[in-house]
C-alpha cells in the first residue's frame, strides 16, 4: 500500500471531476463486505476501474477511517470474490482527510463472482455507473473467451434468421429471437454466445434487459 501526504493530487482531482462512470465510483464508506465486493467483481468482469473512498456522491471530499476501510476493501477482494482480486491501494492525505484509492484491474479469469448476502454467488458487469447482474449469455461468453476453443459457427436457418433481422432491424432481445425461429431459450442462448464470441453481433446490458446488435 502506497501512502501519499498532499494537497488533492491532479490525477484524483480529474477523476472526481469526470464522477462515476464505467470505471470509477464513489464509496462515502464501505459499510459491507458483500456490497463492495459486487462493485468489485463488476470492474473486473468489464474493463477494471477504480473506487475513491471517503468520497461523497457528489464528490466532495468526506474522509474515512482508514484502516477500517482497508481491511474491509481487503476481506472482500480475497474472501467474498470469487476468484480473489489482487487489488492496489493509495491512501490519500487530503489537508485533515483521507481518502483511499482502490484499483480493480480488468481480470484474467472471467467471470469474477460476488457472494452475495444471501451466501450465493454472483457475476456483475459494470454498466455506466451501476454494477448490473450478468446474464447466462454474458457469462458464457467469458468462459468461452477464456478458454482456448476456436468458435465454429455452423450458418444454420437460424444464425441466418437473426443476421437477417439485425440487417433490417436496431436490436433484438433473446426472448424476440427464440420466438422469432421457435427455438428453446437454450439454444437461443448458445447462439448467441457462438455469434457474440466470433465477433458477428454484440451485446448489450441495461438496467430495464440485454439486447443484441450487429458489430
Amino acid at each position: 500500500m502506497e501512502k501519499i501526504q498532499l494537497s488533492i493530487p491532479p490525477e484524483i482531482s480529474k477523476k472526481i471531476q469526470e464522477g462515476e462512470s464505467t470505471v470509477l465510483d464513489f464509496k462515502q464508506t464501505v459499510s459491507s463486505a458483500h456490497k463492495i465486493a459486487k462493485t468489485m467483481c463488476s470492474f473486473a468482469n468489464t474493463k477494471g476501474g477504480t473506487l475513491l473512498i471517503g468520497v461523497r456522491d457528489n464528490g466532495s471530499i468526506a474522509g474515512i477511517k482508514s484502516e477500517d476501510e482497508i481491511y474491509m476493501l481487503d476481506l472482500a477482494a480475497k474472501f467474498y470474490c470469487k476468484p480473489s482480486l489482487d487489488i492496489r491501494i493509495t491512501l490519500w492525505n487530503i489537508g485533515q482527510k483521507e481518502i483511499v484509492e482502490c484499483t480493480i484491474p480488468i481480470g484474467s479469469q472471467q467471470p469474477y463472482f460476488a457472494k452475495g448476502e444471501d451466501e450465493k454467488w454472483w457475476a456483475y458487469v459494470r454498466v455506466n455507473d451501476k454494477s448490473l447482474l450478468a446474464s447466462k449469455v454474458v457469462l458464457d461468453v467469458m468462459k468461452r473467451t477464456q478458454s482456448d476453443k476456436n468458435t465454429f459457427i455452423k450458418y444454420s436457418s437460424k444464425e441466418k434468421a437473426i443476421l437477417n433481422y439485425l440487417q433490417k432491424n436496431e436490436r433484438i432481445t433473446l426472448q424476440e429471437f427464440r420466438k422469432m425461429v421457435n427455438i428453446s431459450k437454450q439454444r437461443a442462448s448458445r447462439i448467441l454466445v457462438n455469434l457474440i464470441s466470433a465477433g458477428i453481433i454484440r451485446n448489450h446490458t441495461t438496467e430495464k434487459t440485454e439486447f443484441y446488435t450487429l458489430v
